[in-house]
């Protein structure tokens, strides 16, 4: 009913409601965090360190000698959503980083968007050059554009799971909510004021093609209901340094837990 009543006032006040799913976008809620994310992130060396108006939560495990590897999570994730994929790479001598983007997980709350997320990626890089990275779904868009917009050089990049355009996400919250194709006209004109950049350009296999990468392996699943493998199969073939791994009976968020998944991983990171 709710959806059907947002749809007719969406014709009838197209720019109230499309403030309405603007808010959606840029606000995102916590998802519940389970017991062993918790005693995984408790065990992290934890900073905040300061981010334009946010205060970012930033996690460290092991010996700051050994080799640095960033994760990077997902819209509405937060770290410990590698918990398991933390604790193998601990055992095979990683530094790991890991952070809570802005208005994420324990990082300070307010209305933030993928280019706030995607700068804090570059200042990351910035700081401490690591040369892998790992990211879970939404993670690969922000990760792709700051490495995109920038100089950095990546030895090994994995990406569980991967969206390709930002039209798509923004498709599928107005279909969620139920607003009219006028009222999402407005929500894209607005998100392109915010972010400076055509919503139509934001898209993994565009910018994976000015990336330096020496090796990505994409894994995703050929059912994921959130992320469709078509996606993935779109990037993968705009990337010639990149290998896609079709896997099944995992989704979208047990990928990331999955043993077999996270022995793949090292396989592809570790020096053979």
């Amino acid at each position: 009913m709710k959806k059907k009543i947002i749809g007719v006032s969406s014709k009838i006040f197209p720019r109230t409601v499309a403030y309405y799913t603007y808010k959606l976008l840029t606000n995102p809620q916590l998802k519940k965090i389970r017991q062993h994310e918790i005693e995984v992130l408790d065990k992290a060396n934890k900073k905040i360190i300061p981010f334009r108006k946010f205060n970012i939560q930033l996690y460290e495990w092991g010996n700051k000698n050994n080799e640095p590897i960033l994760l990077v999570h997902g819209w509405e994730g937060h770290s410990g959503n590698f918990s398991d994929i933390i604790e193998q790479l601990l055992q095979n001598n990683y530094y790991i980083l890991a952070f809570d983007a802005p208005s994420h997980g324990s990082s300070s709350k307010g209305q933030t968007n993928m280019l706030e997320f995607s700068d804090l990626i570059i200042h990351l890089l910035g700081k401490y050059k690591p040369k892998k990275i790992i990211s879970h779904s939404f993670g690969a868009v922000v990760t792709t554009y700051a490495l995109n917009r920038s100089a950095f050089q990546i030895d090994k990049y994995v990406l569980i799971t991967t969206p390709d355009t930002f039209l798509e996400r923004i498709n599928s919250i107005s279909n969620q909510v139920g607003i009219s194709k006028k009222a999402q006209i407005k929500l894209i004109k607005r998100l392109e004021s915010e972010i400076k950049t055509k919503v139509s350009s934001i898209s993994v296999s565009k910018f994976v093609e000015n990336v330096s990468v020496k090796k990505a392996l994409i894994i995703h699943d050929k059912n994921d209901k959130v992320i469709p493998i078509k996606q993935a199969k779109l990037v993968n073939k705009n990337w010639n340094n990149c290998t896609l791994e079709e896997i099944e009976n995992t989704g979208h968020f047990r990928i990331l837990r999955e043993p077999f998944v996270i022995t793949r991983i090292l396989d592809f990171l570790n020096p053979k």
